[in-house]
């Protein structure tokens, strides 16, 4: 078994485009959690001002995990439709399972290299937003306070918990479809058009609309990421159930996400 999770992730690091999606996570997490903000505390807008408390080192753990809801969570979804779908697209499956691994080892050390990737993209932006956040305070001359280590283990746990839902909502998508271009393309539809209409346009117009979210993937993980300190208004972030129910919820989308990618992997043909 682990022969074939360091293949897989030997095949992963040597992939360009996984690279790609960590950098452009980072960016996009620094640039909307750090440059803007800033930018707007310098020109005296009142945002910005508010805002000021969010880019201080005590409260780098909520800056880290503002982008998993959507655009972070959106490129965990890339990913583990690349790590899943690339197979199809190359027609490189039955290769692969007509050796000795079967298809429980080939999809566990699929699941195994979406997992290790997203406990390096959560890593990462916390080394980033901590950096980010040591910048501002010496600019602003506010003091380094930092959360304690638990509420740090804390927000990483549940960084990789909503990015490993993410993630293996691609894998699946991608072994359902077999290929890479329509599940991300679905992927992306869901996460950044259908589930912000639901939240800003039907929600509040419709009652049942507003229940539903409480019992959706992308609304917990807000909530997550709310009850660990990430700004309300952050896009996605709205703490409307607590942090129990969110972990709870997000758990039961990620144990339910892999075993249906599993399934049809054990079941369908390649082909």
């Amino acid at each position: 078994m682990w022969t074939d999770v360091r293949a897989e992730l030997v095949k992963q690091a040597r992939r360009p485009a996984d690279w790609l999606l960590l950098a452009v996570a980072l960016v996009l997490s620094l640039t909307f959690g750090y440059v803007v903000p800033y930018a707007g505390y310098v020109s005296g807008s009142p945002v910005g001002g508010r805002g000021i408390v969010t880019m201080l080192p005590r409260e780098f753990v909520g800056t880290a995990l503002g982008g998993l809801p959507i655009f972070i969570g959106a490129l965990g979804l890339i990913f583990g439709v690349l790590v899943a779908g690339g197979e199809y697209g190359w027609g490189t499956w039955k290769s692969v399972l007509s050796q000795r691994p079967s298809r429980v080892q080939v999809y566990s050390a699929k699941l195994a290299a979406v997992a290790t990737g997203v406990l390096i993209l959560v890593v990462a932006l916390f080394v980033v937003a901590a950096v980010a956040s040591t910048v501002v305070a010496g600019l602003v001359g506010a003091p380094l306070t930092w959360p304690g280590a638990l509420d740090v283990l804390r927000g990483l746990a549940a960084g990789w918990l909503i990015g490993m839902m993410w993630g293996s909502l691609g894998v699946v998508l991608a072994i359902a479809l077999r290929g890479t271009a329509l599940p991300i393309g679905l992927g992306l539809v869901w996460m950044l058009a259908v589930q912000n209409l639901l939240a800003s346009v039907a929600a509040p117009l419709l009652t049942w609309v507003a229940e539903l979210q409480k019992g959706l993937p992308g609304p917990n993980a807000g909530a997550l990421v709310a009850a660990l300190g990430t700004s309300p208004g952050t896009p996605g972030v709205d703490p409307i159930v607590g942090s129990g129910q969110a972990v709870l919820v997000v758990a039961v989308y990620l144990v339910a996400f892999c075993a249906t990618g599993g399934l049809l992997f054990h079941r369908r043909d390649i082909a």
